[in-house]
């Protein structure tokens, strides 16, 4: 019985792809979560593994040919390629004729542009960033060759096949528009892609070409993804697939399991690498210029447009943070041990805003010109600082979140933040934002809405204040809190009262499971 070959799911923003390669031709075999095909669409390039071995017996959209969400690409039949036997022989051939040639120096195969991704509508060009690769460096294939940063996000830009770069076109610093060639690639160049080639052990015929060998295990690109993903101990993972092969649900597992962590690396090499960094000025009155990052240039231009555009106001209370503080103090050992992350306040306070938002729609509303877009949903984002600038990654549906998975996601947000590895649907379509300036000491501030939402939270600093409780004067762990609002849309009152309602859930925080 054929097995449908289909394309992803793709998000709500993403109308269609289309056909960028075929890894695997029909009456080739292919192995279960096998790169088969890739589809490109306007923001990332999606990959589709085989959902069974088999053989692949019909393509039914060429390369270059249009698809939608959950298309039928093709079909996979049962058995191996025609050929069979013969066609392993034949292999081993081949392999054996490598073997003999080996003392030869490799020669360079096939020729490829290096192009940049395809930018989203909303991205014009981008600025190469860094080269990881120099020419005739040795590279594997999806390896990382360079980065361009745009105003939103970094791109990656990959090694098509194992090789070397022929010629970099595209120098450090210099701008590139969409699917502009960055530099050449020539396939099996470099003298060390040879060496490595010959040194490692030939896979067997059934194994698929696009597997990596890490030490003595052997990995599915889709296993190989997810090991990147968490930084995980290849030699911790137990492969169920054929011969030891690492499938995709064997690395699924060790990360439920956390029996593949990798111990944590010393901290001396990581800071005197970033001492050697600093930048050396020299003189009695020394000055600087750099060009201004196009992150920077996009949060400039969309701060002014902010307080240019909307009539903004701010309003500012207080809250008492003594409840919040004892209940993480009581619970914070057993909720890392459950949820395997930190309690914060975070939580308490993304949860506290999805109450109230429900409560006052018009603060989770937006203008979209002259008219005004009520969302029945809370999509909070939440500000992280990095070193190219901030940036506010969204969390979906948090009425419907757990503490601890607000906790989560705003970890794994900060991580990938600094890395440069969020995506831009991660930071597009939030209906309120919070932002914490308390991390960095700010005692209160004024923070600037985020179109096109109506209104932003900022959370401050925790400060021991003498404060009147019933009649009498107790020091209090007090915190400032502001909303900022876009007065065309929210009255005052409503500002005010959506502010109260929050310092209320706070300072009583079993309102929050009583949803009173």
């Amino acid at each position: 019985m054929a097995t449908e070959i289909k394309a992803p799911t793709f998000p709500e923003s993403v109308a269609e792809g289309s056909v960028a390669a075929w890894h695997k031709k029909a009456g080739d075999s292919v192995e279960r979560d096998e790169l088969i095909v890739e589809i490109e669409t306007d923001k990332v390039v999606l990959e589709v593994m085989a959902p069974e071995a088999g053989t692949l017996a019909e393509v039914l959209v060429e390369e270059g040919e249009t698809v939608e969400s959950e298309q039928v690409l093709g079909r996979i039949g049962e058995g191996k390629a025609a050929g069979g036997k013969a066609e392993k022989s034949a292999k081993a051939d081949a392999k054996a004729e490598k073997a003999d040639a080996k003392a030869e120096p490799a020669a360079e195969g096939k020729r490829h542009e290096v192009k940049a991704p395809t930018f989203p509508e909303s991205i014009q060009e981008g600025t190469v960033a860094s080269w990881n690769k120099q020419v005739g460096e040795a590279v594997k294939r999806d390896e990382v060759l360079a980065e361009i940063e745009t105003d939103k996000v970094v791109l990656e830009v990959v090694a098509p096949a194992d090789g070397a770069l022929a010629e970099i076109k595209a120098e450090e610093g210099s701008q590139v528009e969409s699917e502009a060639v960055l530099a050449l690639f020539a396939e099996g160049a470099g003298g060390d892609v040879a060496t490595a080639a010959d040194k490692t052990p030939a896979a067997s015929a059934d194994d698929g070409a696009s597997d990596e060998k890490v030490g003595d295990k052997i990995l599915a690109p889709a296993a190989r993804k997810l090991v990147a993903e968490h930084d995980l101990d290849v030699g911790a993972i137990q492969g169920t697939g054929k011969g030891g092969r690492i499938l995709k649900e064997d690395v699924q597992k060790a990360v439920k399991d956390g029996s593949a962590k990798k111990a944590a690396k010393p901290a001396a090499g990581g800071a005197a690498k970033s001492a050697a960094a600093a930048p050396v000025v020299e003189g009695e009155r020394p000055e600087k210029r750099v060009p201004m990052s196009r992150l920077r240039q996009t949060i400039a231009k969309r701060l002014v447009q902010a307080q240019q555009s909307a009539a903004m106001l701010t309003t500012y209370n207080e809250v008492d943070m003594g409840a919040v503080m004892d209940l993480r103090a009581q619970y914070k050992d057993a909720f890392l041990k459950t949820h395997d992350v930190k309690l914060g306040f975070m939580g308490f306070f993304v949860k506290a805003a999805s109450e109230a938002l429900k409560r006052f729609p018009d603060v989770n509303a937006s203008i979209d010109g002259t008219d005004i877009v009520y969302h029945g949903y809370q999509d909070i984002g939440v500000a992280v600082s990095t070193d190219r600038g901030l940036v506010v990654p969204v969390l979906r549906d948090t009425d419907s979140m757990k503490i601890a998975d607000v906790e989560k996601g705003i970890v794994d947000f900060g991580k990938r933040a600094r890395d440069g590895k969020l995506g831009i649907d991660e930071m597009q379509g939030g209906t309120f934002t919070i932002t914490n300036g308390g991390i960095f000491g700010s005692l209160m501030s004024t923070p600037i809405i985020n179109p096109p939402q109506t209104a932003i939270l900022g959370m401050h600093k925790i400060q021991e204040r003498p404060m009147a409780v019933n009649g009498k004067v107790e020091i209090r762990p007090m915190m400032y809190l502001a909303v900022s609002y876009d007065h065309r849309m929210i009255d005052g009152k409503d500002a005010v009262q959506f502010l109260v309602t929050i310092k209320e859930l706070l300072e009583d925080p079993s309102r929050l499971l009583l949803d009173i």
